[in-house]
């Protein structure tokens, strides 16, 4: 039986950041578990839009945080990344899924730009690279291509954005979680069972510690 408020999870996400790309298990399995009475819509954020710089992808920083965070957790969630050698803007990636969800395969695309950057290494602000993921999941090619360079989606990522800081949203992956009145935010990339306990709170099948 569905239920009659569905469980809402709205994801702000980056397709540069790994952590973003680790939570991705932990939705699926949700999603499994709990069918058509769970919700998940992802949404745009980009960490480093312009003209913010880019990260240098051979810095000790970036190295760092991969060693010490990155690669054991994905470990600990059975996914394979690696540290990839570029570090592109996602703006345009953001507008390939806003297309691919007018399509009605927005989770496809999500999952195969999330792993052609950090299973392949490819450059996610390189049209051609978006067209041949688009295409790889039944997008059209020449449609995509014209939505690009046209910038017709550029706006919805806009709004996304613009939504995530009126929220206070500063960083990703963050989950709003929400179901009847009750709301909650999710930051980082939490383990199943954090994310499972926020869901039974919101639904008021666990009561929140006051």
């Amino acid at each position: 039986m569905i239920r009659e408020n569905p469980i809402q999870i709205a994801v702000w996400s980056d397709y540069v950041c790994p952590f973003c790309y680790l939570e991705r298990p932990v939705l699926e399995r949700i999603q499994k578990e709990l069918g058509d009475d769970v919700q998940i819509d992802w949404r745009s954020f980009e960490l480093r839009p312009e003209p913010e710089p880019t990260l240098d992808p051979n810095a000790e920083y970036l190295h760092r945080v991969w060693s010490q965070s990155v690669y054991p957790m994905a470990q600990e969630r059975g996914m394979t990344l690696k540290l990839p050698p570029v570090q592109p803007r996602s703006r345009k990636a953001h507008e390939a899924a806003e297309f691919a969800r007018d399509a009605g395969r927005l989770d496809a695309m999500n999952k195969a730009l999330f792993r052609t950057f950090f299973e392949d290494g490819r450059d996610l602000a390189d049209t051609d690279v978006l067209l041949e993921i688009g295409q790889s999941v039944g997008l059209d090619r020449d449609d995509l291509r014209e939505a690009l360079i046209s910038g017709r989606y550029v706006q919805r990522v806009l709004d996304d954005q613009h939504l995530a800081r009126q929220i206070g949203i500063s960083g990703v992956p963050a989950l709003i979680v929400s179901a009847g009145h009750q709301t909650y935010l999710v930051s980082g990339a939490q383990p199943y069972e954090t994310v499972k306990d926020v869901i039974a709170y919101a639904t008021g099948e666990k009561k929140a510690v006051t």
